[in-house]
């Protein structure tokens, strides 16, 4: 798995293409303010370390969340980190079981709609924190 985190005072998306045909059509936008929005790459391997994935994915959010003050996390899927891309249907379920998990730590959390290309808007601070990568 790769992850890209990024604190954003600002990150507001719409729907733009539909990137998998299994999907329902969605004509959706949403925006956050003070949240860490996790761009989250699924690997194939990520299957057979599963819990293991799951789990250093919740904890490095969770660190990066409070590092950057702020209890709004937003997963978003971005498949866009390395060449090699993860099942779908197992990149969702990793998507919401994070998600759940992050509730029941007291997190504001939301996922942008999976499976579209998004029109995005980033306004992201320029200090140590905001910008953090990792790989597991």
């Amino acid at each position: 798995m790769r992850l890209l985190m990024l604190y954003c005072t600002k990150f507001a998306y719409k729907t733009s293409v539909k990137g998998l045909e299994q999907v329902d059509e969605l004509h959706e936008s949403g925006q956050f303010e003070n949240a860490l929005v996790g761009f989250i790459h699924v690997e194939p391997d990520d299957e057979q370390r599963l819990s293991t994935v799951q789990t250093k994915l919740v904890k490095n959010l969770k660190w990066a969340a409070r590092k950057n003050e702020t209890n709004r996390i937003v997963l978003h899927s971005f498949a866009h980190l390395s060449e090699e891309k993860g099942d779908p249907e197992l990149t969702k379920k990793i998507f919401d079981n994070a998600e759940e998990r992050l509730k029941s730590a007291g997190y504001e959390t939301a996922q942008t709609p999976f499976g579209y290309f998004l029109d995005i808007d980033v306004q992201a601070p320029g200090h140590s924190f905001a910008r953090l990568f990792k790989e597991f």
